[in-house]
């Protein structure tokens, strides 16, 4: 059972703290997970809205949750939890102290969990006022928040400066994307389950494709996003995890540092992409006005408001992963806005039999197929080929054993990312945050894309509403393999 525990949450009128954060602890409260005597402590730059923060959190709450998730009765139990405090992170006034004094009036031992829902680049200054004020104890955590810096350099900057004041065990960065439950299910998936397991190298799968599409926009990130791009947004981080995930060895044990040692293995392992090899096996684009869902929305430069810009909002990469396990196979990973659907998954293609018994006439025979689908619904499905059951003719088509986890698991349970890692740090459970090896493991695969691009070309062009890119396509074609579109095929 989970301790009470304290949680301060900077940032906490900001968006990532209103639409996520206090819905997945109002979440836990209802469920059961949010422990008598915890308090969770948003803080705000000024005194009115301090005052007037109990409102914006009962109004976030109706907007943010789930059909059905809120309620009077136990909003007005979860609103007991919330301690709205006054904090500049940037300067350390007297607010601090009364923040000290706030945490200070219960148990020492009990644990502070300091989530910085901040730009990265302040990170460092509230670490350190953090200290100087007396806040940080031995059962201090901090959570921060991706992408951390935009390069290798600058991240390791940000985490030396975060280590001068908290151990490595006490850091917990965060990638919402591992605190999917699908996301877990595909550990237990492939380490629980013999079926896959010895299934799952280059001598059964011909391809592995991860995609992480959105149909929305800038909407208010346009400043962020335009020194940062799809590469750094989603590449370097959620979709590396996700790879990582997917090929990694089988940990010794399922803790945090066995985990993390073989997450490790895999960074190493990708094959380096530098000069002309950029070229070869990476699409970036940028997406032009189009009809997205009926109707015609407009291009990244429009949204920008701004005259050029060479910022991709797609990205397509062909990788491998050169160790015994993976030897030849292909990953592909893609992610956009403005996409045709809004989807997270990974597919995993087997290799055709190596022998047809069948003649032509009875139908392609499609090669399986396994598709574990993250958002918007959280499914597993499993492709297989058939005999057509409507005729006496022999006739093979392909068909989909479909898993609806949410369906399956109907007890009132709500899948949120959020609510388990915010969790995962108050009981000091590291097994799903990044640990800053593979921060700098990362941004070493990184950081020669982006010197590439910086010396040569532009993104292509490509419609909101589709899939991206026609060269995306070809990247794939090359090798005689095409995308899997959600919605595009059964």
């Amino acid at each position: 059972m989970l301790n009470p525990f304290d949680i301060v949450i900077f940032g906490g009128g900001g968006d990532l703290a209103l639409r996520k954060l206090l819905p997945a602890m109002y979440r836990a409260y209802q469920e059961g997970n949010l422990p008598q005597g915890s308090r969770i402590l948003p803080t705000v730059r000024e005194e009115s809205k301090r005052k007037e923060y109990i409102e914006t959190a009962h109004k976030a709450l109706q907007d943010f949750l789930g059909k059905g998730e809120y309620n009077a009765k136990d909003w007005k139990a979860f609103s007991a939890y919330l301690v709205p405090v006054v904090s500049n992170v940037t300067e350390a006034d007297d607010d601090w102290d009364k923040l000290r004094d706030i945490l200070n009036e219960h148990d020492a031992d009990k644990s502070r969990v300091f989530y910085l829902s901040l730009p990265p680049a302040v990170y460092g200054s509230c670490c350190e006022i953090l200290s100087k004020k007396g806040l940080i104890t031995e059962t201090s955590r901090v959570v921060v928040e991706k992408p951390i810096g935009y390069c290798g350099e600058s991240a390791e900057a940000i985490n030396a400066k975060i280590a001068e004041y908290f151990k490595e065990e006490q850091v917990f960065r965060i990638d919402h994307y591992l605190g999917k439950e699908t996301v877990q299910n595909l550990m237990a998936l492939r380490f629980s389950n013999s079926l896959f397991e010895n299934l799952w190298d280059a001598k059964s799968i011909d391809n592995i494709q991860i995609s992480l599409s959105e149909t929305v926009g800038l909407e208010s990130r346009a400043g962020f996003y335009d020194k940062a791009g799809a590469l750094r947004d989603m590449v370097q981080n959620h979709l590396l995890q996700l790879l990582c995930l997917v090929a990694m060895e089988s940990p010794n044990k399922l803790n945090a540092n066995s985990i993390r040692t073989e997450k490790l293995k895999v960074l190493e392992s990708l094959r380096p992409l530098v000069a002309e090899d950029v070229d070869a096996n990476i699409v970036r684009g940028q997406y032009v006005p189009g009809n997205l869902d009926g109707k015609i929305v407009p291009g990244y430069l429009e949204e920008l408001n701004e005259g050029a810009s060479k910022t991709e909002t797609f990205v397509a990469i062909r990788a491998h992963i050169d160790n015994w396990r993976w030897a030849g196979v292909p990953f592909y990973l893609r992610t956009g806005k403005r996409m045709k659907k809004r989807c997270a998954e990974i597919v995993v293609e087997y290799k055709k039999v190596s022998h047809n018994v069948y003649t032509d006439n009875v139908g392609n025979i499609e090669p399986n197929r396994l598709v574990i689908r993250l958002q918007p619904e959280e499914t597993i499905q499993l492709t297989l080929m058939s005999k057509r059951l409507d005729n006496l003719e022999m006739q093979l088509e392909p068909v989909t054993m479909n898993i609806e986890l949410s369906q399956a698991y109907s007890n009132g349970f709500h899948s949120d990312a959020y609510k388990r890692l915010m969790l995962d740090a108050a009981a000091n459970n590291p097994s799903l945050f990044i640990h800053r090896d593979e921060v700098r493991q990362a941004w070493k695969w990184i950081d020669p894309i982006i010197e590439r691009w910086q010396e040569k070309g532009a993104p292509s062009l490509y419609r909101a509403g589709t899939w991206g890119p026609e060269d995306a396509d070809e990247l794939l074609e090359e090798n005689n393999h095409v995308w899997f579109n959600t919605g595009d095929k059964a």
